[in-house]
């Protein structure tokens, strides 16, 4: 518990950066003053050449990645930004006043910053907390913001298309605190979000937590519409950006939400850290999530003073190396241009639905929009199933092609159970696929086709 009367005092180093370390701090190199501009059109076969593991051949073959979904690849930009932090400057961050730990400092600053651009954070300093990875980011919002607000009988509305990372820890809420949930559904005939019933929906709950991308379906909900009726009923919105942010441009401000989470590792970067972007003002309120080293003002036996924000939220020795990963990825990224990433994609699911359905017809079912005028409202993600074939006996068959996919449920069971199935088979695309890579894969399934039928 925090103890109002604890003394202000600083007790290390590690609860407050000194003043001129901090502005020290606050000098990020030019460089990542501001996003790079992007290079027009997007040329994925040149992207593909800046990723190592893509020049791999397996079994033979050459590799075809496409389970970016999952995790994403890393570019050698990114592999040799870390490597050169720990060849040259690794120290703890706010903690040091020597040269390298001052290096680490503006690192992992500047990492922040750069986060907060990418999403459109008005106040990164302060709004943009580092995490393990999203998931965490979702469990912090529920753990420090819910179990302040939420009590007994307050609602909150999800979907039936939520990530596991977006459900159990509400569906923990229902057993500690007694809220209760409602969900809006998934249109099976579209494989949209039906939203005809929104205000009903929407009638007294005080959150709204929905994904801005299916990892299953591909399926965008129409976001902003759903978030200013949520506010308009009073509700806090919190968005699952873990899909949508390494693929599209993304502006907090506009999509009005109050929460927003994402992964490096799937957007170039390294696995061991994420995102969560909060308004300030509600960062403000909330209570820190874990307690320890670097996340408080002053401790005393009696009691603790939590640090400011986003500090109070990051206890404990932080991911320094994987926030420099970080930082290079989104600069990679904006090179390239989430516009022109984000175009890309559509083409190439474009040609890839066009390519399955053609050469597969009734004996593949394709979970998720497959019409051309849905493409502005699905990702480059195309979950299916394979006449005969069960889902990991298609990934093994494929493995043996060279071609990566996933098979399971993709943490996302009650969705499965919606769709009537166990798994599905998924391919998920990014700035690095070519239509060569879709060619494989179609060729790769007819040879499930020929050993299964």
């Amino acid at each position: 518990m925090s103890a109002q009367g604890a003394p202000a005092a600083q007790e290390d180093k590690a609860a407050q950066i000194p003043a001129a370390q901090e502005d020290k701090a606050a000098e990020i190199p030019a460089a990542q003053a501001g996003p790079v501009p992007p290079a027009k059109p997007l040329d994925a076969r040149a992207v593909a050449r800046d990723f190592p593991l893509l020049a791999r051949s397996v079994h033979g073959k050459r590799i075809v990645y496409l389970d970016s979904a999952a995790s994403s690849q890393r570019p050698c930009s990114v592999i040799d930004a870390m490597d050169s932090y720990y060849r040259t400057t690794h120290a703890n961050v706010h903690r040091g006043v020597y040269e390298i730990a001052e290096e680490a400092d503006r690192l992992y600053d500047a990492a922040r910053v750069s986060a907060g651009r990418l999403v459109g954070s008005p106040s990164p300093r302060s709004e943009i907390v580092f995490t393990k990875n999203a998931t965490e980011a979702m469990n912090l919002v529920v753990r420090s913001w819910g179990w302040k607000n939420l009590h007994a009988g307050d609602v909150v509305v999800l979907t039936e298309i939520e990530h596991h990372a977006n459900l159990v820890p509400w569906l923990q809420l229902v057993e500690e605190r007694g809220i209760r949930l409602r969900y809006l559904p998934v249109d099976l005939s579209t494989y949209e979000l039906d939203i005809s019933r929104l205000d009903e929906v929407l009638d007294g709950a005080k959150v709204l937590s929905c994904t801005l991308m299916s990892n299953v379906l591909g399926t965008i909900p129409p976001f902003q519409v759903i978030a200013g009726r949520a506010h308009e009923a009073g509700a806090v919105v919190i968005a699952d950006g873990a899909q949508s942010v390494p693929h599209m441009p993304t502006d907090v401000q506009a999509l009005g939400c109050d929460f927003l989470a994402f992964s490096a590792h799937k957007m170039l970067g390294p696995t061991g850290i994420g995102v969560l972007w909060g308004r300030e003002a509600l960062l403000e309120e909330m209570p820190p999530f874990m307690g320890g080293g670097g996340m408080i003002l002053d401790v005393t036996l009696d009691g603790f003073v939590p640090a400011e924000i986003p500090r109070r939220f990051e206890a404990g020795t932080p991911p320094i190396a994987e926030a420099v990963g970080l930082l290079s990825a989104i600069e990679y990224l904006e090179r390239l241009g989430m516009s022109e990433i984000w175009e890309h994609d559509q083409r190439l699911t474009s040609y890839a639905l066009g390519t399955l359905q053609e050469r597969f017809g009734d004996t593949i079912r394709i979970f998720g929009p497959t019409d051309e005028q849905s493409l502005d409202r699905r990702g480059a993600v195309i979950s299916l199933a394979l006449d005969g074939v069960h889902p990991h006996d298609l990934a093994q068959v494929l493995d043996q092609e060279a071609v990566c996919i996933r098979a399971g449920h993709h943490c996302a069971k009650p969705l499965m159970r919606r769709l009537g199935v166990g798994a599905t088979a998924r391919a998920s695309f990014y700035c690095y696929n070519t239509e060569e890579d879709v060619d494989a894969l179609a060729k790769a399934l007819d040879e499930a086709v020929r050993l299964f039928r």
